[in-house]
């Protein structure tokens, strides 16, 4: 078993439409609060959330960063679509460079439709963002190893890009997602990390399962690939109702019962969590978990 790590994802948006001034203030506690036990702050990579505010990826990465230089920063996940994917390459580079390493790209097909749709970006089926994304992470791995780099695929198409100053060693590349014919693939082929979240148990195994049958078809070793998990946490006292979704998968309850479920993923290979708190911006299950969960896992 593991001695697993845990990351702070960030909150982007407010719950409500008037809560713009404090959200920020609302992240800074709870980030000064995880300081010296967490180890990695996560953004998530969206633009709209009805008419809530939110906060831009790499705007908020551009400001945490020098904040706080005690972690590590990712992407949870970059939409590979939203930007052109030599871009990407220059940012990630450049983030790692300012940071001194302490970057980790994170990146994915894609699938908020209605955000593509809003801010005028074609939404392709599945397939197709898939295939985009292997692309996607194929040119910013030749842009990190080489310059001048060009590369003419079926979706994008770079020729002579420079990305210097280039990342030396390149961050880690973790690649989100979980569907097991075709994301899975490309993480078994390209990723230093995989991350799949906001499921039980039994379907994280499954995901496991699959991807090892692919890194055994693509000749990979399946042990050289981080396994991360991202989380909803809703953590109450033995007593009180935790606070549930309907929509997603969230690990709730006691900390008695939070401990059996963590320790179920840790067992099934989980190095790192990045976890979000469904009480937010309460401190009530950060507190509890920081207490009487993480010093039991």
């Amino acid at each position: 078993m593991t001695n697993p790590t845990f990351g702070w994802v960030f909150q982007p948006s407010a719950r409500e439409a008037g809560d713009a001034a404090t959200l920020m203030d609302n992240n800074h506690r709870f980030i000064e609060r995880v300081r010296g036990v967490f180890t990695t702050i996560w953004v998530e990579d969206h633009f709209q959330w009805d008419d809530r505010p939110v906060v831009e990826c790499w705007t908020a990465l551009s400001m945490l960063a020098p904040q706080y230089s005690d972690f590590a920063f990712g992407t949870l996940v970059l939409g590979q679509s939203y930007r052109n994917p030599a871009l990407t390459a220059k940012m990630m580079a450049t983030l790692t460079w300012l940071t001194k390493g302490r970057f980790i790209a994170g990146i994915g097909a894609g699938w908020k439709e209605d955000e593509y749709l809003s801010y005028g970006w074609p939404y392709p089926p599945a397939n197709v963002r898939i295939e985009q994304l292997e692309e996607a992470v194929e040119i910013i791995k030749a842009m990190w190893a080489g310059s001048p780099a060009s590369y003419h695929g079926k979706h994008y198409t770079i020729t002579d890009a420079y990305c210097e100053p280039r990342p030396d060693p390149p961050p880690p590349l973790l690649i989100g997602g979980g569907g097991e014919r075709l994301t899975l693939h490309v993480v078994a082929k390209h990723a230093d990390w995989m991350n799949v979240g906001l499921c039980d148990v039994t379907t994280y195994a499954r995901k496991l399962e699959t991807l090892q049958g692919h890194c055994e078809q693509v000749g990979r070793d399946y042990e050289l690939i981080k396994k991360t998990y991202f989380g909803f946490l809703s953590l109450t006292p033995e007593g009180k109702e935790p606070e549930q979704r309907s929509d997603l998968h969230v690990i709730f309850g006691n900390p008695e019962k939070v401990i059996d479920e963590l320790g179920s993923f840790i067992e099934l290979g989980v190095e790192h969590f990045m976890l979000r708190f469904v009480d937010f911006p309460n401190m009530g299950g950060l507190t509890l978990f920081l207490e009487e969960v993480m010093p039991r896992l």
